[in-house]
């Protein structure tokens, strides 16, 4: 990272804190939930309302297909920069604008639907945000240095997963107990507002990816990017790469998304346990991804992918088990849970651009990542399913057995996959 010019790590930077601020506000919203469900789907089924919030969340993550298509289209057309520079300003104020809105108790039914709507907008800006920042970060750095930048790149997730377990913690201390509920989780959404400006202001000042510009001087952008993908030559590349990320969505928000309710729900872990558990998760996700993304440009995309999903499998279970028995060690037991589980996605943004031309990358990237979330954003839904169904000693098999429903899904299309890794952009 280091050795990179001043434009390519402005580059990197910016696209990397634009998928910060995507981690931060997911996992806001994954955090909130045992708090929020009764605020917008008040029951007396607890389940009920948490499966509820659930759902709106699920909501946000479907409609990402639909904001990669647009935002895709546009930053093959018109610039990698400009879709950016779009889709953080409207992520950014649909975070904020999820602190604004009423309650059940205000509004009525009103309340979830102007949640879900907010959340929907959300989906469309959000799914345009990782195409256009992954392609013009891996167009935009040498060869060999795509797999430790693409690592660090997909790591921002997870650093926006941490950065929003540190304000949770914060925020749980300066608003305890019933204060939490009527304004500390308000106050959470509305400091999303400022890694999207602060991206946003990297952005405005960061060039264009040389290959797109070439490519647009030389007449030879693609007038129908999205036929070409779906039923032109690139037809299998899609494929295989959205059934990768659906398995690896899966497995991610099947683990890491689902842990805050896991620990709460499942194990009786109080708030301020939960935000320091997360903590150390996230963290560890964050350094794992790097590493992953670094590890692939030595011995390949598919075996570093491999290596940590084998290893997910062999763990998931009894990790699962020890966790929620809050046994001695636990901090090292979820440190190395997220490690394997949750980060073999490091390579994803080289191993996506690599994998088709640059007069399409970006919508073809950024689709087939996002068409992985139409069924892996289903996993924390069928994890709490699958664990409320069982009987209590074995909720950690049925979160296990999820998550290496997961990794089965990433494997074969992986296997099927060639290697990209020498390949020239």
């Amino acid at each position: 990272m280091l050795s990179l010019t001043v434009a390519q790590k402005k580059i990197a930077i910016g696209s990397f804190l634009g998928w910060s601020l995507d981690g931060y506000d997911i996992v806001l919203m994954l955090l909130v939930v045992p708090s929020i469900s009764q605020l917008f789907f008040p029951s007396q089924d607890p389940m009920f309302s948490i499966l509820a919030t659930f759902a709106s969340y699920t909501v946000t993550l479907i409609m990402r297909p639909v904001g990669s298509i647009v935002f895709g289209i546009y930053g093959d057309k018109f610039g990698r920069k400009k879709s950016m520079i779009i889709t953080i300003l409207g992520f950014s104020v649909a975070t904020f604008a999820v602190g604004l809105l009423p309650t059940y108790a205000l509004v009525g039914v009103l309340a979830p639907i102007l949640l879900i709507m907010v959340r929907l907008i959300q989906g469309i800006f959000a799914g345009g945000e990782w195409g256009s920042g992954a392609v013009l970060t891996i167009e935009s750095v040498p060869k060999q240095k795509r797999g430790l930048v693409s690592g660090f790149l997909q790591s921002g997730f997870s650093f926006g997963f941490f950065l929003a377990a540190v304000s949770f913690q914060i925020t749980t201390i300066a608003f305890p107990g019933q204060m939490f509920e009527e304004i500390g989780w308000r106050i959470l959404f509305f400091t999303g507002i400022i890694p999207g400006f602060v991206a946003l202001f990297v952005r405005i000042s960061m060039e264009e990816s040389p290959l797109w510009v070439r490519k647009n001087k030389e007449g030879g952008l693609e007038k129908t990017p999205l036929r070409s993908i779906i039923f032109g030559i690139h037809r299998k590349e899609f494929l295989l790469c959205a059934t990768i990320m659906t398995g690896l969505v899966y497995m991610y928000h099947g683990s890491i998304s689902i842990l805050p309710t896991y620990l709460g729900q499942f194990g009786n872990f109080q708030k301020e346990q939960v935000a320091l558990i997360m903590i150390y998760a996230t963290a560890s996700s964050w350094i794992g991804m790097i590493l992953t993304g670094w590890l692939s440009q030595k011995i390949g995309r598919k075996k570093s992918m491999l290596i940590f999903v084998f290893a997910s499998i062999l763990i998931s279970i009894p990790l699962a088990s020890v966790i929620l028995e809050n046994a001695y060690g636990l901090i090292l037991y979820v440190i190395i849970f997220a490690f394997v589980v949750s980060t073999a996605s490091g390579p994803i943004p080289a191993y996506f651009s690599e994998r088709f031309p640059t007069q399409i990358r970006n919508s073809a990237a950024g689709f087939s990542y996002n068409a992985g979330l139409i069924f892996g954003s289903w996993s924390p839904l069928i994890a709490l399913y699958l664990m409320s169904s069982v009987p209590k000693q074995m909720i950690p098999v049925a979160l296990g057995i999820n998550i290496i429903i997961g990794a089965i899904i990433l494997i074969i299309p992986t296997l099927l996959s060639r290697e990209t890794k020498e390949i020239d952009l």
